[in-house]
């Protein structure tokens, strides 16, 4: 399988959205309990967009596998350095290195923007994302107990940092 990295375009916005609402409907990846609209999703793109934050995708003989992106830690100034990223893979890609290759041009985009640490959010059950996260070096910095609220439970997060 020749997996090609690039940026997301408009085009890519369907399957984007398929790989984040399956996430937001059946795992504890992301917090959120709806799924979302293309219209979501596409403001979300043109806001990354605006300010400046990859998307990349992962792609296979033209189907996109998965996807990743940074954006802000937290909006004060005094954070601008720091970022916090996201990578999502379709349920067929996992294991196969689609992961492993777009977190790894996120660092490397990262590092060319300057930014100086990246964050990881990770749910505190989530140990296969927390094994992956320390192959690139991400340190465990803190527990947050019950921080989140999803399918009935309450749920712990991770955080996991590098600094580059």
């Amino acid at each position: 399988m020749e997996i090609k990295i690039r940026f997301a375009t408009l085009a890519d916005l369907p399957a984007i959205l398929e790989i984040v609402n399956h996430a937001i409907l059946n795992t504890t990846a992301i917090y959120d309990y709806d799924a979302r609209t293309l219209e979501e999703q596409k403001n979300w793109f043109e806001e990354k967009q605006i300010s400046k934050f990859p998307v990349i995708v992962a792609e296979n003989d033209k189907e996109v596998l998965g996807f990743g992106t940074f954006g802000n830690f937290r909006v004060k100034v005094g954070y601008r350095f720091t970022i916090e990223h996201s990578v999502y893979v379709t349920e067929n890609a996992i294991g196969k290195g689609v992961g492993k290759l777009l977190l790894q041009k996120l660092i490397d985009l990262a590092k060319e923007q300057k930014y100086h640490s990246m964050i990881g959010v990770i749910d505190a059950s989530n140990s296969g994302s927390i094994e992956f996260h320390k192959k690139f070096g991400f340190k465990e910095t803190g527990i947050l107990k019950e921080a989140g609220y999803k399918f009935d439970k309450w749920l712990d997060v991770s955080l996991m940092q590098l600094v580059f």
